[in-house]
């Protein structure tokens, strides 16, 4: 089977490449196209893919290009994670509204709102071209906003598309973990999209202990959720909303944040990423190395302004990984949900 991956030589691409390592199933991917628009961040990628997969002949075979109908000719699958504009675009959605005194952040208010208007005519010319060239293939977005892009695919592909975020994901699992249940031991039920959503039940062995947890105040402030929220307006609620419901209910704390914060999120990744490929074009033989360790540095700075002074970010939660790593039995749909978009 062949998986292409639209925007090949992004930063998570790695993590994509270590989950089909671990892949143990009689029909598997066996072959990865990686497409991106910049070939020096390519070259990057397929020389941190082929030292993740050395010495591991079901690795599967990797090939890049900039050519996006070669990519596309013949896929079974297709990873949509593609960034319009790039950083460069991210940081000016992010500024010009923080400019105006208003929330800048990639995929919640105008920065958002910003981002999809860019990307939309894009991700249809996208679903044209699979359409076109590899009309079987299922298109699997986690270009942002999610929601929007997903629903604009869907217009050309159908039912062929399927939308994730891995923050409904980790919701899920720190809800489990601190009530001392390991996630694959639970299904929980998230209502809501990517990131407009809530945490409604946590079922093991057919009874919901999500009431458990939100009767627990030490517990609650165990996750980052219950700190960011606070345990008595969880507990009023009934449910534990995505972190990034923290941007709609504090968006005037937020943006003080953001605002005073040295850089913004966009701003943050723009430098150190670039700085990153940088570095693995001098030492490429170093490239795993080097990739793990931005990383690291990537992960523990993630939603830093909603977290306190000198906070770090849940261990682990950084460690557990996230869409790479869903388990899809932990995930059930409640009433009305629209799917972990």
């Amino acid at each position: 089977m062949k998986l292409t991956i639209l925007g090949g030589g992004g930063f998570r691409v790695p993590l994509v490449y270590g989950a089909l390592l671990r892949d143990t199933h009689d029909v598997r991917v066996d072959e990865v196209a990686l497409h991106d628009v910049d070939a020096a961040r390519l070259d990057a990628v397929a020389h941190i893919l082929a030292q993740l997969g050395e010495g591991r002949p079901e690795a599967p075979t990797v090939t890049a290009t900039t050519s996006l109908d070669e990519a596309l000719e013949g896929a079974d699958f297709v990873f949509s994670a593609i960034r319009v504009g790039g950083l460069d675009g991210r940081t000016a959605d992010e500024r010009v509204a923080l400019d105006l005194g208003m929330l800048g952040q990639e995929t919640t208010g105008p920065g958002g709102l910003a981002y999809g208007l860019r990307t939309i005519p894009v991700a249809l010319d996208v679903a044209e071209r699979v359409r076109r060239l590899a009309p079987d293939a299922w298109v699997i977005n986690f270009t942002n906003p999610a929601g929007m892009i997903t629903q604009a695919m869907q217009g050309v592909l159908r039912d062929r598309v399927v939308g994730i975020c891995d923050s409904p994901i980790g919701l899920g699992r720190r809800a489990a973990r601190a009530l001392g249940y390991a996630p694959e031991q639970t299904r929980f039920g998230y209502a809501g999209l990517n990131h407009l959503g809530w945490l409604q039940t946590l079922v093991v062995d057919g009874r919901d202990v999500l009431p458990t947890l939100l009767e627990s105040p030490e517990r609650l402030l165990g996750i980052e959720e219950g700190r960011l929220f606070g345990p008595d307006w969880l507990a009023t609620i009934g449910a534990i909303p995505n972190e990034y419901l923290y941007y709609y209910y504090f968006t005037r704390d937020a943006v003080a944040a953001i605002r005073g914060s040295a850089e913004t999120r966009g701003e943050f990744l723009l430098d150190s990423q670039t700085a990153f490929y940088e570095k693995v074009c001098a030492a490429p033989d170093s490239a795993l190395a080097l990739w793990t360790a931005a990383r690291r540095n990537r992960d523990e700075t993630y939603m830093a302004e909603a977290r306190s002074e000198g906070e770090a970010r849940d261990e682990t939660d950084m460690g557990e990984g996230g869409y790479e790593g869903w388990r899809s039995r932990s995930w059930v749909p409640s009433p009305g949900a629209s799917g972990p978009r």
